[in-house]
């Protein structure tokens, strides 16, 4: 059997286990990324039998973090959220600010430098917008609609405001090669490239509307297009130019379109994510990084479920206070980008990433099974209503 036949061959046992297991998950009442994550991790170099091919399952991640992140910048309604829930505006952002604070300064106390620490701390500060996504649209849900919108709103709003910071740290930690002001131009101008495109894109989406096949073309290639001229002549992280070109598009119907025929491509590739998330996972390094992993772990309850309930409760949310908690109560996309980056460039040690990496899995299964109990009867309690 030559590569290429081998190649697609394991892809699709993968992608058949994940839908296996993720099915398995769900008649079990767990969440299907349970079972994503624990395909990763069966067939991890760190677990014995079959091996994947890592580098191959990175390359589709990596696309598929990209088509996430587009796919998540177009969802994003910023005039929609100011006009019906504005306290998100500054209570997201305070819990970013705070969140990244202590997280940072009990890291650097823990024997990291600052900016590592910085990164780490941005890292447990951000939640998941993917995971808060199937929160609110999981058939055993027990969230109101007005505490989706509320989990929706603030994790689009931390997205947001966490590329910003995330672009300052990865340039002062060196990761583009750049210069800070250089850097800062370049994302200057690749905001503006973005903004062209996003006044010519809807007037070709809508001249393409009829072809369904062209018009998916050019929803896929625009995307990552305008996410690898970011990062390759403006200097910004991949990823991160990937969400700033979707938020750059987000308006109008056709672009909204795009969105709809998208999401099956962000659904395949969110699953190639989490299993690549899983094989990342190395038991035996995590035996020397637990305490990292403890540590991260109280950082995300403490730091951050706790910060944004009681933020929630001063701004007096239209939703269940401690539901949205549980519910950003998680690490995401931008965690593992974040932790990826600062491992490549040397800046945190090996134990700590794979820390991370373990996090991200045990918050994301944690807050999407917990987030179900606290249910209206619950709430009430836990609210003290």
């Amino acid at each position: 059997m030559d590569l290429t036949a081998t190649s697609i061959l394991e892809i699709g046992a993968l992608l058949l286990a994940a839908a296996a297991a993720g099915w398995l998950a769900r008649r079990a009442g767990l969440p299907a990324v349970l079972g994503y994550l624990a395909v990763g991790l069966l067939v991890s170099p760190f677990t014995p039998g079959y091996v994947a091919d890592r580098e191959q399952l990175q390359l589709l991640a990596d696309l598929g973090v990209v088509l996430l992140l587009f796919e998540v910048g177009i969802e994003i309604d910023l005039g929609r959220i100011r006009r019906e829930q504005r306290q998100l505006i500054w209570a997201a952002p305070l819990q970013v600010v705070i969140t990244l604070l202590v997280a940072g300064g009990v890291l650097v106390l823990a024997g990291l430098e600052p900016l590592p620490a910085a990164i780490v701390g941005l890292a447990v500060a951000l939640s998941s917008s993917v995971v808060i996504v199937n929160i609110t649209r999981s058939r055993r849900r027990t969230t109101d609609r007005s505490t989706e919108h509320a989990l929706l709103g603030w994790s689009v709003i931390q997205d947001v405001f966490g590329v910003a910071i995330a672009a300052v740290l990865l340039t002062l930690l060196g990761v583009s090669g750049r210069p800070l002001v250089e850097t800062i131009v370049g994302i200057v101008a690749y905001v503006i490239v973005a903004l062209i495109v996003a006044e010519v894109l809807p007037r070709v989406l809508r001249l393409v509307r009829g072809e369904p096949d062209i018009f998916l073309l050019v929803s896929v290639s625009v995307g990552l297009v305008l996410a690898g001229v970011g990062s390759a002549v403006f200097g910004a992280p991949l990823a991160l130019a990937a969400f700033v070109a979707g938020l750059a598009i987000s308006e109008g119907p056709d672009t909204a379109e795009a969105r709809r025929r998208l999401v099956p491509f962000r659904d395949l590739f969110a699953v190639l994510f989490f299993v690549t998330i899983g094989t990342l996972v190395d038991p035996g390094r995590l035996a020397s990084g637990l305490g990292w992993l403890a540590l991260l772990l109280g950082l995300v309850v403490v730091a951050k479920a706790l910060v944004a309930w009681a933020i929630a409760r001063a701004a007096r949310l239209d939703a269940r206070p401690a539901q949205l908690a549980i519910g950003l109560g998680q690490m995401g996309e931008f965690s593992f980008v974040l932790a990826a980056a600062a491992a490549m460039a040397g800046a945190i040690p090996q134990d700590l990433y794979v820390a991370v990496i373990s996090a991200v899995a045990v918050t994301i299964a944690a807050s999407t099974v917990l987030v179900r109990a606290v249910g209206p009867a619950r709430a009430a309690v836990a609210e003290g209503a």
